[in-house]
This record gives structure tokens, sequence and C-alpha cells, in this order.
């Protein structure tokens, strides 16, 4: 009981956050009634909040230890993911003054891809974490937890899911859905900091997880089949 209600802080905690970052997101683009803005919220919510209530259910624990910092979290993760934040953030910042400004415009059913990757993202992600227990926010060998090899779900098909989810259906979708061209430009730099991150994390399981060379012999790519 304890642990869900410690769950439900820590999704109250980020809740808050992502609420007045959007009040920033919606003042920077100069206006309330952005049809785009208010669907990319919306899908959010609705996603996220689905996958955030499907894994409380199986796995509220997850959840919570993915709101905090692990020992033994690797230096260079956390400049990375810094790096991440700051290019992702520089996405919507970006996509909204393009809003304010006009600098581009893009079709409706560049719109609808958009919808179709972030669902391949929601899907993908939730499912990631479903069968891997040790699905943390940051990167470390969790020999407080019995860390251990996953081979089921997308884990039987590629390495590392979650990176792919989330380069494909959450930082490549995030121009597309809110229609701005410029925003490609810190995307393709918030991809860059993931497909280090993915080498790196890699590179460290190899080392330090029992069992992994063995598996990634098993399952050959990392990121995408036949590439990499």
């Amino acid at each position: 009981m304890n642990t869900r209600s410690n769950t439900m802080k820590t999704v109250f905690k980020i809740t808050s956050i992502v609420v007045l970052f959007f009040i920033a997101f919606f003042w920077i683009a100069g206006k309330v009634g952005w049809t785009r803005g208010w669907l990319f919220a919306a899908l959010l919510a609705i996603g996220q909040g689905a996958s955030a209530i499907y894994i409380w259910k199986r796995d509220p624990a997850l959840l919570k230890r993915r709101g905090e910092m692990g020992e033994g979290v690797k230096t260079w993760d956390k400049i990375l993911l810094g790096l991440f934040g700051l290019t992702y953030s520089a996405i919507l910042v970006l996509a909204a003054l393009d809003e304010r400004y006009g600098w581009s415009e893009m079709s409706g059913w560049l719109w609808l891809t958009g919808v179709m990757m972030y669902l391949f993202f929601v899907v993908v992600l939730t499912w990631a974490m479903a069968v891997n227990t040790h699905f943390e926010k940051f990167v470390r060998i969790q020999e407080d937890r019995g860390h251990r090899v996953i081979e089921t779900g997308p884990y039987g098909i590629i390495r590392h899911p979650g990176y792919l989810a989330t380069i494909v259906g959450f930082v490549l979708a995030t121009p597309l859905l809110l229609g701005s061209w410029w925003s490609f430009i810190p995307a393709f730099l918030a991809v860059f900091c993931l497909v280090v991150r993915t080498a790196l994390e890699d590179r460290v399981l190899h080392k330090e997880l029992a069992g992994y060379k063995e598996y990634a012999h098993r399952v050959r790519y990392r990121l995408l089949i036949g590439v990499w």
C-alpha cells in the first residue's frame, strides 16, 4: 500500500511539472487557441496516462523507481539525459516559436503520420516496461534488485525497444504533431543523444550483466533489424 502511495506521489509530481511546462509552451506560442498544440497535449496526456495506469496496476514499484535515481548510475548517463532533455525541450520551444511567427507550414496528413508514430511509441514502450521490471530511467546494473537479462516481449526482437520507440514515436513524431519543419533540427540532435546512449548502455550490459553476451548473440540488433 505504501508503494502505491509513493507511486501516486511521483505521478502527481511529474504531472505538475508537465502542466507548468505546457503553460509556458502556449505562452511562447503567443496564443491559447493553438489547435495542434492542444491536440499534442491531449495525445501526451491520454497516451502517457494510459501507459502509467497499466504499469501502475501491473508493477507499481517500477513507476516509483523511474522517478528516482538508484545507486551506481553512470556519470555519462546523467550528462546524456540532461542533453536529451535540453534538445527535446528545444523541439517544443522552436515549434511554439514557429507557430507564433509562421516560419513553416505542414500538411494535415503528416499530423496523422505523427499520431500513428506516437501510438507506436506508447504501445512498444508500455510493452517493454510490462515485461521488464528493470526498466528504470537511468543506466545502472541493479545489483540491489537481482538484475537479469530480459528476453521476452519486444526484447526477443531487438535489444533496446524502449529507445527505438522513443526515437520514432516520441522524438521524431513531435515535429509532425506540432507542424514545424524547423523543430526537426533539435529533434535530430535528440536522436543522436539516444543513439549514443544506446551504444554506451549496450557496452555496459555486455561488460557487467551476466548472460548479456549470450543474449546479444541470440538477438543481434540493438535498434534496427538488419542495420544496427
